[in-house]
This record gives structure tokens, sequence and C-alpha cells, in this order.
């Protein structure tokens, strides 16, 4: 019999940093890619908050061989001399104890984005080795830790003319699911930061590489020249961005707005550097300023004031508006460690104050800008009221229809969401077989036919009319654009099932376009799938498997260990070509096939490809095949 004693013998107090290595996820979110990269911004961070204290104006991050990071900086250096209450040096305090840091005094640091005081510690804890090297008072201090322990305490090494921090340090494999960072992942976020922080020089380095890759940021016109990389593949209205900048109450203000001649909305908000992905009370009071500030122009217009009954709303004011609004405040309230969404009920009125004055100043100096960009308002609330007569003429029809399901959809019989998986098919044959293959329970087969329209040239209205793209705002359920609600989703995984061909590709790129633009907490909430149908079928006897690539038919041949020429090796030219038993077993059956679900990582990268790509402009596109073409694989010609 078990011996279910629970006495004060079973309660664990987990000491130093024994919590983060029991615990990772909770201090970085995961222990995969983002878990892995959220390493190095932890330790750019701390030098970023020693930049906004007006202390460091250079920073370098460089990938050494075996995945080792080494973050420099000029700023401070970590404090060295001895702690009066703890005994041990500053940097051993610093680095071995978690809630230890100088933000919380706010004398050292008015502002930061390393709030919880974790930062540096997360890291030494999760790493195999790490090292931290202090340049202060004209000496080099330096410490070494094995898997968060010291090896002995801070000792002097040197002399040196500068001051900095250097920490390097290696992950922890036996922590980590990969060891192997991605240098676009981290140029990325490093190319942001320097965005968000105007004259910081920030310099990423890969010398993992035969030829080492390097890249350098440095933006004096910060989150002007972020707005504008933005639009860089864009037609935009204004001359130049609007830029402008305030404080109120210890609240720092920057914000740069540029309208261009898409239909999309593309705004990023950050406070104290951090991306707030959910917005927040700053973003709020960016929003119902702009809104409010167009309409008294509005209404000064007499010309295009007639042509609308009502007030412009907020989506018509932002339709084609690129923004960055980033915000520094000394007291940051976040919900939770992702720092997702701000809280601080104070920053909505100093944002909108600051915003409106702005705005107002800037028009009544430029006039013929606000007329174009009202212009553009006006345009946007016709094609709303339009795209509104749309939605009502589906609701119409889906009443009369009674079900209001598209008639191609095979639905499934179970009816919790969370169970439930869609496969959206291109082609009726590879839809015929799909629906005989599939398991009715929890699989629901759209067939699409004919070519997909491309979103990024189309407006709302036309969206939500378009023949090809109502069946999968129907099947889903959830509706689209700002009426797009994630709670009503009828499947919990929107699988694309598309040939591994040209076509096969551009369907599924369409198909991401829409989500992304009209459907895009799909995509962030982890929802969207692709299918990864096999190339080949390789078979000798009644031996039969099946190869995803070029390289593995070829493993595949030589493990069968028999004559080449008795091997038949089929190509899958379509999924039309596979019989629904093959279908099932190779793509759609939970223990075998191989799925591949599309993840968010970078807005902003993300925002660029889908310009580039799915755009106006061919030569920025043509550019982006050129620098790429060599990674391609599986090119079918």
């Amino acid at each position: 019999m078990e011996n279910n004693d629970y006495s004060a013998q079973n309660i664990q107090v987990l000491k130093g940093l024994e919590p983060v290595r029991k615990r990772p996820g909770m201090y970085i979110g995961s222990t995969g890619p983002d878990g892995l990269h959220h390493l190095v911004y932890e330790v750019v961070d701390n030098s970023i908050d020693e930049a906004l204290a007006g202390f460091c104006s250079s920073i370098q991050v460089v990938l050494e061989k075996d995945n080792v990071v080494v973050v420099t900086d000029d700023g401070r250096g970590i404090p060295v001399s001895m702690h009066a209450g703890e005994n041990v040096s500053a940097l051993e305090l610093v680095m071995t104890r978690l809630h230890a840091g100088g933000k919380f005094d706010k004398k050292s640091y008015k502002v930061s984005g390393g709030l919880h005081g974790v930062g540096v510690s997360v890291v030494n804890a999760l790493s195999e080795w790490c090292e931290a090297e202090v340049h202060v008072d004209g000496a080099v201090h330096r410490q070494r830790y094995q898997r968060g322990v010291p090896d002995g305490p801070t000792a002097q090494i040197g002399v040196t003319s500068r001051t900095g921090t250097v920490i390097r340090f290696k992950p922890d494999d036996q922590i980590f699911e990969t060891t192997v960072f991605t240098f676009d992942t981290l140029s990325n976020r490093l190319r942001e930061l320097a965005f968000l922080n105007k004259g910081i020089s920030i310099v990423i380095e890969d010398l993992r590489l035969p030829t080492p890759k390097r890249h350098d940021f440095k933006f004096d016109g910060g989150v002007r020249e972020f707005v504008q990389f933005l639009n860089k593949n864009k037609t935009t209205i204004n001359k130049e961005p609007v830029y402008f900048e305030g404080e109120r109450d210890g609240v720092m203000v920057e914000v740069a707005i540029e309208y261009n001649d898409g239909y999309n909305e593309s705004m990023f908000s950050f406070v104290n550097n951090i991306n707030t992905r959910e917005g927040g009370t700053h973003l709020i009071g960016f929003k119902s300023a702009l809104t409010r500030t167009l309409n008294d122009f509005m209404k000064r217009n007499g010309k295009l004031s007639k042509k609308l009954d009502e007030n412009l709303s907020g989506d018509d004011v932002r339709e084609g508006l690129t923004a960055v609004v980033s915000v520094k405040v000394p007291e940051p309230q976040f919900e939770g460690q992702t720092k997702a969404k701000l809280g601080n009920s104070e920053v909505k009125g100093i944002v909108e104050s600051i915003v409106n004055e702005e705005l107002t100043t800037y028009f009544d100096k430029n006039p013929q800008e606000i007329a174009a960009i009202l212009d553009k308002a006006v345009m946007a609330a016709k094609a709303r009221e339009a795209a509104r007569r749309a939605r009502d003429l589906t609701r119409r029809k889906s009443f009369l229809e009674s079900t209001g399901l598209p008639g191609k959809l095979a639905d499934c019989s179970e009816k919790d969401p969370r169970k439930c998986e869609v496969y959206i098919v291109e082609g009726d044959s590879a839809g015929g077989s799909a629906k005989q293959g599939r398991d009715r329970t929890f699989q629901a087969i759209l067939p699409l036919w004919g070519k997909m329209l491309n979103v990024e040239k189309t407006r709302m209205d036309k969206v939500l009319s378009n023949d090809k793209l109502q069946p999968i705002i129907s099947a889903l359920g959830a509706s689209a654009g700002n009426e797009f609600d994630v709670s009503r989703l009828r499947y919990h995984r929107v699988i694309i099932m598309a040939d591994a061909d040209v076509d096969g590709s551009h369907i599924r790129t369409l198909l991401l376009t829409f989500f992304f633009r009209y459907m895009r907490e799909l995509v962030e909430k982890g929802h969207v799938y692709i299918a990864m149908p096999p190339l080949y079928k390789v078979s000798f006897g009644r031996e039969i498997h099946y190869a995803f690539n070029d390289a593995e038919r070829d493993r595949i041949v030589r493990e069968m260990n028999v004559a080449d020429e008795k091997v038949s090796i089929q190509r899958y030219k379509g999924l039309g070509e596979m019989n629904p038993d093959q279908l099932w077993e190779t793509t759609m059956d939970p223990d075998t096939r191989r799925i591949m679900q599309v993840q968010l990582e970078d807005g902003v990268e993300a925002e660029s490809v889908f310009t580039t790509l799915m755009g106006e402009h061919v030569a920025p596109r043509r550019e982006f095949i050129e620098e790429n073409a060599l990674a391609v694989s599986n090119l079918d010609v």
C-alpha cells in the first residue's frame, strides 16, 4: 500500500537559481527556440537599460562556434564591490540571485524593460557555463559560473581604459530542446531595438559560418525610420512620416505615422522597448486621439463631410496606416511575465493628449496631406458600409439555408472545436479522396477550386463577397476582419492541404495572406497548419514506404537492400493521384502524418514579407527572389 503521508518534510524550498532550472518556462516562456533566443534578449535588455539611462552607446552581439553568445556593451559596468548586506560582490549577487538588480529604487534607472529583476540571473541559471567580465574604475573583473553556481569569487584579472560589461554564455542542452541560435531571429529583434533607441549602435556578428555574417544597426531617426522601413515596398500618401515626441508626468511618448495606398493597418506598440503585441492603454489612447482628430478636421472640410452621414470610425481612419507608438513608463504594469499588454490607466490620457495636440498642429500646417488622408478615410467608410451589406446578405443567406455552412463542406460529427480539424484542400479530385479517406468523427473537408483572390490588393467588401473566400469564412464560423472572433472558431486545427508544386505553393501563400490580414488571431493562436504530403511512394513487393524529399527516398532505397531496378519509385504529381487509403495513411492519420504548425514569431518581418511577395511593386519581389533563390529546395520545374 502507498504511503500517503503528507507532512512538513514534503515541503520543498528551492534556493538560489534552483526554481529557474526546475521550471524554466515560468521565466523564459518555453524551452524551445523562443526561450533560447529569449536568453540573448534578457542580456541585451540590460545593455539597453544602460543606454536609456544615458551611459551606453554601443552594443555588440557575437555568435561564436558551438553556439556560444557574447554580449558586450560600453555602459557603466555591473558594480563589483562587496554588498554590505549579502557579503558577496554585487556582480555575484546580480548573476546568482533572482530579483536582485538596480531597477527597483528608480535611482540608477528611471526607466527599464527588465521589470521583474530576473533577467541575467536566469540566463546564468540556464547556461552550461557563463562568464561575466566587467570593465570598471580602470580594472577588469571576472567571475565564471557552472549552471548558475560560481566557480570562485569575483577576481580582478587586468587593467582597462574603458567601461562596460561582457557576458559570455553557452545555453544548457539539458534544458533546451535546441541550442542552435538563428541569426535572422536575433537580427530582427536587434534591428527593432535600434529603431526604438535612436542613435545607439547595435552590431550582430555570426562567426559560426565559413564567411562571417554581420549586420550593423544605427538609426538616428528612431521610430521615424522604423515606419519608413515598414513602408519601404508600399506607395505612401505622406511626403514624410509624421513624427513627434513629448513627455508628461515622467512618461515619454514617441510616435511616427505614415499612410500608404493599401487597405491594411500596421501598428506596433512598445513600452520600455518591449513589444506589447496585445496593445494596452497606450495604444487605446493613440487610436482614440487619431479618430477624434481626423473627425475634427473632417467637420472643417465642407466638401468631404457632405459625402458621409456619420462620423468616421476608427477602422476608417486607420486604413492604410503604418504607425509605431513607443512609450517609456517609470512604473509599467504589465499583464503577466510576457508583458504583452500595458495596464497603466494614466498612460491612456497622457498619450491621447500628446497625440491630439501634435497631430492638430501638424495637419494645420499641412492641409494637403490631411485632405488626402481624409479622402482615403471617406472611401474606407463607404467600403465599410458595402462590407456591412455583404455581411448582412451572407447572414440572410445563412438563415435561409438553415445550416449556414457552405455546400461543398463535408463536416465532422464532433461538436467540440478543440477536437475538430478542417482540411482546406486544393481541387475537387483531392477533395473527393480526402472525404472518403478521413475520420468523419473529427475531420471536416472543404475543397477549393479555381483561382484564389490576393487579398493584399483588395478591400474588405471585395473579400467578403468573394466566392472563393466566402466558403472559408462560413466554414470557420468566426467571421473575418475586425469582426473576427477566435472564440467562435468551429475547428481548432485549420490544415491547408495543397500539392507539392508551384500551384500548390501559390495557393498556400494566398491562403496564408488571407489568414494573416483578415484572421490574424487564427495564426497568432497557432490554429493554422500545413499538411506535408509525401513526394514519393517507394515499393518492393508488398513493402511500401513514403518519402517526403529526395534524401529520404535515397535512404529508404538503401535500407531496402535490394537491386535498384527491383524497387518501384512513384513521384506524386498531386494529391489527386493518391487513393483515399494512401491519403489517410500519409497525410491525415494523426498517428503517422506530418503537419507543420504556422507560427507568427516576428510581426514586423511577416508584414514586410507579405508586402514584398503579394503587394503591387514588382522590383522588391524580384530582389527578394534573387536573394533567396539558392535557399530553395524541392524546386518544381
